[in-house]
């Protein structure tokens, strides 16, 4: 059968393929250790708070910027993944080894049941319908009245490990979370690069070409739909741990919306990106609110300007500064 290897050229070894990754797992590495003299168990925290959503925006880059489609709905997948762990605890089911395989499987049937309907339309329909879909789980969660509706569900203590409390320890479950990103980040790196993954972006460029070669593009998009519906319920998993909390506001609309805004910022198409831009994001998001609670005003023009004069993001930037310089 023909291979779309033609269609889309094998990524170049470049700074931002091989050095930035390394430089940037082992900043997260590092961190618990400095933490005793910088910030102490708040920084610990926080940078725990950016690797789980840095699971998601990378799990987003997967169909934003490999597959060019734009969901408005990719925070259900993590409150979903979240409120698994939150009702699994009410009901005295407080082991990961059970939650996390739920939390995943629910994220991800769900993404199957609603992508069969999103992966039939296209553009400005398929935002509108993901924002549909990602709005039924919202108001669905804010209804259940026997799980802390508006007002969210407080989950007693952190999940288990086969019956050991290790995630109480902060550094253990810091090191979870990282273990997580990685593992997704590595996932997703060899998922793109593989022949799965090149058909996918080969289709984001000429979707009838791909299909006059023998593949169905419909079902391979469908496929990283339920991909990255599954790896958001892992930060969704890890989230509800790290809060020992549930709310329908991890669903909402204006979280997607923070999503696509740390995966533009870091630059479409790079996982690298997508940590970073999570990581830019959420710092500007804690330096800015400490002067007015309307730091969006001041963030808003920013992201205008990123998305004016670099259209890679801040990866494509970065590596456009470095390209001047080798050649000045």
């Amino acid at each position: 059968m023909p291979s779309a290897t033609s269609l889309v050229p094998t990524p170049s070894r470049s700074f931002s393929a091989e050095v930035l990754p390394i430089a940037i797992f082992l900043v997260f590495v590092a961190i618990p250790i400095v933490a005793p003299f910088a910030g102490g168990g708040y920084l610990l925290s926080f940078s725990a708070r950016v690797m789980i959503f840095a699971v998601a925006a990378v799990a987003l880059d997967l169909l934003v910027g490999y597959c060019g489609l734009i969901s408005f709905g990719h925070a259900a997948f993590i409150g979903l993944g979240a409120y698994a762990v939150g009702i699994l605890s009410a009901h005295g089911l407080s082991d990961a080894v059970i939650s996390l395989p739920t939390a995943v499987a629910v994220a991800a049937l769900y993404a199957l049941l609603t992508g069969l309907v999103c992966m039939r339309t296209n553009g400005v329909y398929f935002i509108m319908i993901t924002l549909a879909f990602g709005q039924m789980a919202f108001f669905t969660a804010s209804s259940l009245a026997l799980y802390g509706g508006d007002d969210g569900l407080t989950i007693a203590a952190r999940n288990t490990v086969a019956g050991f409390a290790l995630l109480k320890n902060e550094w253990t479950f810091y090191y979870v979370v990282l273990g997580c990103l990685l593992s997704c980040y590595l996932f997703c790196r060899a998922l793109v690069a593989s022949r799965f993954g090149r058909v996918v972006r080969g289709a984001k460029e000429n979707p009838v070409r791909i299909a006059a070669m023998g593949f169905d593009v419909y079902r391979f998009q469908l496929a990283i739909y339920v991909i990255a519906g599954a790896l958001a319920g892992v930060s969704g998993f890890l989230l509800a741990n790290a809060t020992e909390f549930v709310s329908p506001a991890y669903m909402s609309w204006q979280r997607s919306g923070e999503l696509i805004v740390m995966v533009l910022l870091g630059g479409l198409g790079s996982l690298n990106g997508a940590i970073v831009g999570t990581a830019v994001y959420l710092l500007a998001e804690e330096w800015l609110s400490g002067f007015t609670e309307h730091w969006k005003v001041i963030f808003g023009p920013a992201l205008v300007l990123v998305v004016l004069f670099a259209r890679g993001g801040l990866i494509g930037l970065s590596t456009e500064l470095m390209h001047g310089r080798r050649h000045g």
